[in-house]
């Protein structure tokens, strides 16, 4: 029902559109189908025993403790019905996301009740034993989750922390030309700023190239306790909204089965149609121009079908469906048969066979093969990866004849390398970012691809096309995570770059990937996906001009919080180790791999060469630097990232200038990780071999591209406890860059004075080169104040000790 004179009734909207009338009988059959997904919801929640009600349901049959979401699961399986007539009808390339994924009942049932989940799970056959085990299982211990977790055929999408969903379903369109997705929105979730901002997607979809989404918000009412904001605004606002989006919503409102059934059918075929008409006309013209896209919007009641009234209170159609609906355990014997009269109201003995499985009538219902939406390869991904077409990475190296005899910027220098990847693989691969490849300095990318954009566009614009490579054009990093995710879990194949700072945005986003990576390791059915890629650029210590608030290397310590065997994290020194690392990681698999580089003219190190054998290590000793060839070392410099290395060495060159006789190990870490021992993480050195290098008594002075309690946190394990590690201590402000440096005193000639104040025995050149080195500062800070940039001797310092 639309609900309103001003707007077509469903009845019209089928005059309009020449639609053909649904027969009665077959919309009986998918409200039996209906009423079948709803019976096995319900079990799923409560039952541990007895699945087919053939005796008196008693307390022991119920589940001791009971945990599920019964709110949105009877709409999401209205919904799942009515998507498998069209994709029957249409034979559709179709997969469906749950945002409200906590309602993981509906999923499991409808994956089991077309046969996808018995066959990725014999165990849980379709019949009656296998109905108790797929009960039994639900929210148990050593069974499944409640969402619609990795374990759930037919899902790319938990949807355990809301707002990504719609984000999901564009990633995973862009590129597949014929793939549709049902991306079901809850009005909750709709209330999340990630999914906000996300109906904005449809700016950014080539009708030519891309595949379709197909949003159906369900409008249930409410949350967990309160109402939700869409349901309590006007029919007229809820729908200039979305056409302001750039939508057309089509409505099906109400709470009669028979009615919303037909209504239902209705808006399916006219969405579907609406796609297809679309993309038929831009691929047969060439012309991808942006169409008001379908939606539908459904508004139906909270816990639909459930219990009416509950200890004398409204349920069915109320918040205080959210959840269980009717609590059943010791304390309440009394409303078991509450429960049963609920489940018996399905008529379950209509709808199965003495055998516990499907009629076949029903059954006749769901697609077939790959069709059937638990089934679809697009939610197994690594069933259609494709290995990147890679250029020989060699091919970009700087040419450095020695070490610091040349300056070079890092991520120019990957640009070019990212510029033939994107050349190579025109169909799988994509750079995503939030208005900042530019500043990130990859330009040269624009060489070979615009940005994808379609919406407005003016002369002066820059870089903007229907079609493009590049997804860079929204200001959100949630939108940027949330499709690279949606285009990685259906196969392809990218890498987000931003501002080291601004990452923070999607640290939860990034948790939910990477618990999805973790749990779908344990899963043999699941196929690797390529990794998630993140280049994390303008880094902290490359924000001198924007300030504070652009400073903060955090996202490290919450990466490195996750799995070993899913994180990885690199901080590579020079522009060829970041050409080395990045080769490898856009070639890895089911990883997260984060890489922070700089952009900033910095001295380079290493020749291709070297990178290469160094990044392959991830760690080493830098014997170009180092003077301790022939004895035990004094103490050890350290360094990870590459300001910070800059920053060593010139500390370095200090020492071996004006104390000669010091020895000196200088270490550069790559790979993170390796600071971790080997028992804890797959990259972590074995104790031996971090002795080998760091030694088991020697000062360790470590200079670090963040916090500096994270190299702490990793290494706590080791033999050698005197670490002492520098970096990032939340002092910034707007200032030059060496600056910066000595605020959070991580410069040469701090790093120098803390040498002289643990290395014992240097005596009187210790103290007067530490007194020299007190008055530099002094020295620089007038500086600094009086000219605004850094000293000539900071600026125009090179490494010139011969190896």
């Amino acid at each position: 029902m639309l609900g309103c004179k001003k707007h077509k009734k469903m009845e019209e909207l089928l005059l309009d559109t020449a639609l053909e009338q649904i027969s009665p009988e077959l919309l009986n059959k998918m409200d039996a189908y209906w009423r079948a997904a709803n019976y096995l919801s319900v079990g799923q929640i409560y039952l541990y025993d007895n699945a087919m009600l053939r005796e008196k349901l008693l307390l022991s049959h119920v589940k001791p403790i009971v945990v599920g979401h019964w709110g949105t699961t009877p709409g999401q399986n209205f919904i799942y019905v009515h998507l498998n007539r069209v994709i029957k009808k249409f034979d559709l390339n179709m997969f469906y996301i749950s945002g409200p994924g906590h309602g993981g009942p509906a999923l499991v049932a409808n994956t089991y009740l077309e046969g996808s989940y018995s066959e990725v799970y014999p165990n849980i056959s379709q019949d009656e034993e296998g109905m108790k085990k797929l009960f039994t299982q639900f929210s148990f211990p050593g069974g499944i989750s409640s969402h619609v977790a990795p374990s759930t055929p037919g899902s790319i999408h938990e949807g355990g922390e809301l707002g990504y969903s719609l984000s999901h379903a564009f990633g995973a369109v862009f590129d597949n030309p014929d793939l549709i997705v049902a991306c079901i929105v809850g009005d909750g979730e709709a209330e999340t700023g990630p999914l906000a901002t996300a109906w904005h997607s449809n700016k950014f979809l080539n009708p030519i190239t891309d595949g379709a989404v197909l949003p159906i918000l369900h409008l249930n009412g409410y949350k967990i306790s309160n109402p939700t904001l869409l349901a309590r605004i006007t029919h007229e606002e809820l729908e200039q909204f979305f056409k302001g989006c750039g939508w057309t919503p089509y409505f099906v409102e109400g709470d009669d089965p028979e009615k919303m059934h037909l209504e239902m059918a209705l808006a399916t075929e006219k969405a579907v149609t609406d796609i297809r008409s679309f993309q038929a006309h831009a691929r047969a013209t060439s012309d991808n121009s942006r169409p008001r896209w379908p939606m539908i919007v459904l508004r139906s009641p909270k816990g639909w079908t459930g219990p009416k009234v509950v200890d004398g209170l409204q349920n069915e159609g109320t918040f205080r469906s959210h959840q269980v609906p009717i609590l059943v355990d010791e304390k309440h014997p009394q409303n078991v048969v509450l429960l049963e009269n609920w489940m018996k109201s399905y008529r379950a003995e209509e709808l199965f066979d003495k055998e516990g499985r499907l009629i076949p009538e029903l059954a006749d219902l769901a697609p077939k093969g790959s069709r059937r939406m638990g089934s679809s390869p697009h939610t197994n991904g690594g069933l259609l990866l494709e290995d990147l077409i890679m250029p020989d990475f060699r091919n970009f190296a700087l040419d450095v004849p020695s070490p610091g005899s040349i300056q070079g910027q890092d991520t120019m220098v990957l640009a070019k390398f990212l510029t033939e990847v994107i050349s190579l693989n025109k169909n799988n691969f994509r750079v995503f970012g939030p208005d900042e490849t530019l500043s990130n300095l990859l330009g040269a990318i624009f060489q070979v691809s615009n940005r994808q954009w379609d919406a407005g566009m003016q002369d002066n614009d820059e870089f903007l096309s229907p079609s493009g490579r590049i997804l860079d054009a929204q200001l959100s990093e949630h939108q940027c995570e949330g499709w690279l995710e949606g285009y990685l879990l259906t196969g392809r194949h990218g890498i987000f770059n931003s501002y080291e700072a601004f990452i923070r945005i999607v640290d939860s986003m990034f948790s939910q990937h990477a618990k999805w990576l973790k749990v779908t390791r344990e899963l043999p059915w699941r196929r690797n996906i390529a990794s998630l890629n993140y280049l994390l650029a303008s880094h902290v210590w490359q924000q001198d001009h924007n300030g504070f608030t652009h400073q903060d290397p955090g996202f490290l310590d919450h990466v490195i919080s996750k799995k070993a065997d899913v994180v990885r994290v690199y901080l590579p020194p020079d522009a060829n180790c970041l050409l080395s690392v990045f080769d490898h990681c856009l070639r890895s698999k089911q990883y997260v791999n984060v890489v922070v580089a700089g952009k900033h003219a910095l001295p380079q190190w290493l020749n291709m060469q070297e990178a290469e054998t160094h990044c392959t290590e991830g760690i080493g000793i830098w014997q170009w630097a180092s003077n301790d060839q022939d004895s035990e070392p004094d103490v050890i410099m350290a360094s990870c990232g590459d300001t910070v290395t800059l920053e060593l060495l010139a500390a370095v060159s200090i020492l071996r200038e004006h104390l000669p006789e010091l020895k000196v190990r200088v270490v550069n870490v790559v790979d993170l990780m390796k600071m971790q021992s080997s028992s804890e993480h797959p990259h972590g050195l074995s104790e031996v071999d971090y002795d080998s290098i760091f030694t088991k008594d020697k000062h360790i002075i470590f200079n670090f591209h963040g916090y500096p309690w994270l190299v702490h946190r990793i290494s706590y394990r080791r033999a050698n406890r005197n670490l002492h590690v520098r970096g990032y201590k939340e002092e910034g402000t707007i200032t030059t860059p060496f600056d910066l440096r000595v605020q959070n005193e991580i410069d040469r000639f701090h790093l120098v004075i803390d040498v002289i104040d643990r290395v014992p025995n240097l005596g009187s050149k210790g103290a007067y080169l530490k007194q020299q080195l007190k008055d530099k500062l002094i020295e620089h800070k007038h500086y600094v104040n009086r000219y605004g940039k850094d000293m000539p001797e900071i600026l125009e310092w090179k490494w010139n000790i011969k190896v």
